[in-house]
């Protein structure tokens, strides 16, 4: 009896050992959610944008399609991504087929880089955040 309880006690620890195991990978790659809103916010800077076009590749694009691309990119990451600088400069920076440096023309013409856009807005909601 007292081996009985005793294999069955193992199974069930060696059980919960395997899970928590397997659980080990989601949580490595998790990204905690104040970087979720920073990246979030990255994003959605672009797409208010208004008049201004997103140059990937030599090819100029309308806001909402800037945001859908980054966030395609973002989900390819794989959880690789762990705060928005690694968003910027990972992902929001260049292509990552052609090596092309993403920009940003804004409504009155000037070019930016997409580094330095988002750079700027992440410093702006960053101030805000952390404003009493």
């Amino acid at each position: 009896m007292q081996n009985s309880i005793t294999q069955k006690i193992s199974r069930s620890l060696g059980a919960i050992l395997f899970l928590a195991l397997c659980l080990i990978p989601l949580s490595a790659h998790a990204r905690d959610a104040r970087e979720n809103a920073r990246i979030e916010h990255l994003i959605s800077s672009i797409e208010k944008l208004s008049g201004a076009k997103f140059i990937r590749n030599g090819n100029e694009y309308n806001p909402d399609k800037a945001g859908s691309h980054l966030r395609m990119k973002l989900e390819k990451a794989d959880g690789k991504v762990k705060t928005a600088e690694n968003f910027i400069d990972g992902i929001a920076a260049k292509s990552s087929t052609s090596g092309k440096t993403y920009q940003i023309r804004k409504p009155d013409g000037t070019l930016v880089t997409t580094s330095a856009y988002f750079y700027a807005r992440l410093k702006e909601f960053d101030e805000a955040k952390s404003a009493p």
